[in-house]
């Protein structure tokens, strides 16, 4: 196929930083000399790349370049593009340059997708953040691949069409033939409405490790769970996502633009969404941990954002990996800086965590005895800092229970009635959200504060302990229905500060 060659032409697309979108403009000129394929803007290596693809893609499609130069700038020409999400938008952007299409339908529409060599589209990821940052640019029509599809679906207020081949999109825009709504998509099963699998009934006895679960899970405290192996702590830490409220639309769009821009599947209903839960494993670097890399992307904080973020073993982790978690579990997001840039996450998981006392996990163990000494079980402690410590609201150890004794044990509450109390209790915090200490205290008895002041001067809490004691208190006297926080929730609290204890023993 032959053109009368233009000049220029402009198409939408964008880039990603971390899990944020950014719009990009892909321009595209035709010059005077000999054939070349130039393509500016910072692309990093994976960007360049398109060259051969889109080349090979337009020939499948019986579309030769041009013989003469042709410039690709990807502006703005300060911010690096990364990834194969810019094939589709440039490939297109020269067929309107070349005269094959009219160059001004393509500034209707954001154009994302990466081309296999034979014009294929395949699936790219962040789709859902490009289309909500496009919406707010004012766009409100988009081309993506048929791949991507599920996210569409959730992009309301957008006309997004679906293609599987470069082929379909030149004929559209060329207007001869159309592409297909993603509304209305046939997607197959989706996994949207499924009930969480895990019951907090299957545990028996760990009453008080379950209550702490169900005070976590209300007021969204931070929880270390402490005990030998087989005591339950891992089964405990899997159940939490079973009593926590559903996610709000708003949580679910928040959640679902989290896992497109990490790649991850996600549903095309909002409706039913399950809570995210994350288990990285003990050698994962604060890179994975936080977030990082280059491109930076998602770590296993932000990716259990709005849900449940597990650290099995946290003496284990890398000593470098957990302080990292340090900040990040007192503000709610990340910040990662670049030379140019500066890319903030959200990161507001619930942290749960398990460890065993000692390196052979028995010290203290009514059956086992502990291999070791009591100089390596401090050792062992001392690899989690004191004040990653002080950020697990709750701290409490978890006994083994003996098989036989689990007969004997009634069945616990299923998770579902335990949420509703968990949904009321929220609802209750969330009428008065005191915002100073002063505040806080103002909501407990006479009686209460005098318990905790006593338990600081017997303890020695820190400050950051006192009014973590306070909150959990509160979110366990909401649980009762009650805003006023009595002796009684400050004693349950304090019970829950395990390693304060320990060091007043």
């Amino acid at each position: 196929m032959h053109f009368e060659w233009g000049m220029r032409a402009v198409a939408h697309a964008g880039g990603l930083f971390g899990v944020d979108a950014f719009p990009v403009q892909v321009e595209v000129l035709l010059g005077k000399g000999l054939p070349s394929f130039e393509l500016v803007g910072m692309p990093e290596r994976e960007v360049k790349e398109s060259r051969v693809r889109v080349k090979a893609a337009l020939e499948s499609c019986s579309i030769a370049l041009p013989s003469r130069p042709v410039v690709v700038n990807l502006a703005p020409g300060d911010l690096r593009k990364t990834g194969a999400s810019f094939d589709l938008a440039i490939a297109l952007a020269i067929v309107a340059a070349a005269g094959g299409l009219l160059a001004e339908k393509l500034t209707d529409y954001l154009i994302l997708g990466e081309l296999g060599l034979g014009g294929e589209l395949r699936a790219i990821r962040g789709v859902l953040p490009q289309l909500r940052a496009a919406k707010r640019e004012g766009i409100t029509r988009a081309i993506i691949p048929r791949a991507n599809a599920a996210e569409a679906a959730l992009s309301l207020g957008l006309e997004i069409y679906v293609a599987d081949h470069l082929d379909e999109v030149i004929a559209a825009l060329r207007g001869e033939g159309t592409l297909r709504s993603a509304v209305g998509l046939d997607l197959g099963e989706q996994e949207s409405g499924r009930v969480w699998e895990l019951d907090l009934s299957e545990i028996r006895g760990q009453e008080a490790a379950k209550r702490a679960l169900e005070i976590a899970a209300a007021g969204g405290h931070n929880v270390l769970f402490v005990g030998s192996p087989g005591a339950g702590k891992t089964m405990l830490a899997r159940r939490l996502p079973s009593i926590l409220p559903p996610l709000s639309v708003e949580e679910a769009i928040e959640v679902a633009t989290i896992h497109s821009a990490a790649g991850l599947p996600i549903p095309s209903r909002l409706e039913g969404m399950q809570r995210p839960f994350r288990a990285p494993h003990s050698s994962a670097s604060a890179s994975a941990l936080i977030g990082g890399g280059d491109p930076i992307r998602p770590g296993e904080v932000t990716l259990a954002h709005g849900g449940v973020l597990f650290l099995d073993e946290l003496p284990e982790f890398r000593r470098d990996a957990l302080e990292s978690m340090r900040q990040t579990m007192e503000d709610g997001f990340v910040s990662i800086a670049r030379v140019n840039q500066r890319v903030t996450m959200p990161a507001s998981p619930l942290v749960v965590a398990a460890m065993n006392p000692c390196p052979c996990g028995f010290a203290g163990d009514r059956k086992r005895e502990c291999s070791g000494c009591p100089t390596k079980a401090e050792r062992y402690k001392a690899r989690v800092s004191g004040p990653l410590l002080d950020r697990f609201d709750m701290q409490l150890g978890v006994s083994r229970i003996e098989p036989r004794e689990l007969r004997s044990i009634e069945p616990a509450e299923r998770s579902d009635v335990v949420r509703e109390r968990v949904i009321r209790a929220r609802a209750l915090l969330a009428e008065d959200v005191p915002s100073t200490l002063e505040e806080l205290e103002a909501r407990a008895e006479r009686s209460a504060l005098i318990l905790l002041d006593r338990a600081v001067d017997r303890l020695g809490l820190s400050a950051r302990a006192y009014a973590k004691i306070l909150r959990v208190g509160r979110s366990a006297a909401a649980l009762r229905g009650s805003a006023i926080i009595s002796e009684r929730e400050i004693a349950e609290a304090l019970l829950h500060r395990l390693f304060d204890r320990i060091r007043e023993g």
